[in-house]
């Protein structure tokens, strides 16, 4: 491991010392920095606030923008201590599994199972608590700095999935292991490129939206979950929640199946509204750019 990626790894470790509740307050304060700055984050932040609840006056909308950083800090801090902590002591803070029996239930059919895990709540802890329940392959974009990813092996440990590559090869990969009745976790929400997804409802406006979940779901007949790991307040742990798929997920028409999906983000979403990852610039590839800022009409 480089020396300086070692000493990412020991500052991890450092933060897990300090308890749930100190890291949250530390990340709350992280977000309401990056709010009284202005920051990038928060301008899109306040945009996707502004088109997917639409109805809010100005005052409760800047009462939920700030709630939404607060949790966005909270996830910045809470990883660090996630992954510095490991996975044994990070799943002692899971108070309550929600829906657990459907995933149980899922398993045994031996059908294979799609886990839909949305930018949402604890997405690391998430992938402990799966992992501690059944070998998992998730499909993933390699880090920018290489080293990066000998660290998530090491801070990961027993329970890390298989890291599938986002290209042919590691969807092959995908529907091998489905095919096997094994599992395998998607994200269902991040923006594909441009000609690899189709335009569906999210909240009332759309989103372009991947096409390979549904695709893997109508080829190999494998049960689709949703899940995620809610934070809980004051620094008291998470809470697992496992949600059935819409019905139609798995529906031959692309159209159809990625409006199902989108709505089994939604309903992952609604239950943790401010916990949703809302700095994603989820809808700028619809033919405009909600995001852009007139910065001469700012005076530069």
């Amino acid at each position: 491991m480089r020396p300086d990626i070692y000493l990412l790894y020991l500052l991890l470790r450092l933060v897990s010392l300090f308890s749930l509740r100190t890291v949250h307050a530390v990340g709350a304060w992280l977000g309401r920095r990056a709010l009284r700055a202005r920051s990038h984050s928060t301008h899109v932040t306040a945009v996707n606030l502004r088109l997917t609840r639409p109805g809010l006056s100005e005052a409760e909308r800047a009462a939920l923008l700030q709630r939404t950083m607060e949790e966005a800090g909270k996830s910045v801090t809470e990883v660090a201590a996630i992954w510095g902590a490991g996975a044994d002591r990070s799943l002692g803070l899971v108070r309550e599994v929600v829906g657990g029996e459907l995933f149980d239930a899922a398993l045994a059919s031996g059908k294979g199972v799609i886990v839909a895990a949305p930018h949402l709540g604890c997405w690391e802890l998430l992938n402990y608590w799966l992992c501690s329940k059944t070998p998992m392959a998730i499909l993933y974009r390699p880090p920018r700095i290489q080293a990066i990813e000998g660290l998530l092996r090491k801070v990961r440990g027993k329970l890390a999935p298989e890291q599938v590559r986002a290209e042919g090869a590691g969807v092959r990969t995908l529907f091998k292991r489905l095919g096997a009745g094994g599992t395998v976790g998607i994200l269902p929400d991040q923006r594909p490129r441009e000609g690899d997804g189709v335009f569906a409802p999210f909240f009332g406006e759309d989103a372009l939206t991947g096409v390979l979940l549904p695709r893997l779901a109508a080829r190999t007949g494998a049960t689709v979950l949703f899940s995620f790991a809610e934070r809980l307040p004051d620094g008291g742990g998470f809470r697992i929640h496992v949600l059935p798929a819409p019905e139609g997920i798995d529906d031959a028409d692309l159209d159809v199946a990625c409006a199902a999906l989108n709505r089994g983000v939604e309903q992952c979403v609604e239950r943790v509204f401010e916990q949703y990852q809302w700095h994603y610039k989820r809808f700028n590839a619809s033919g405009r750019n909600p995001y852009w800022i007139n910065r001469a009409e700012k005076g530069g």
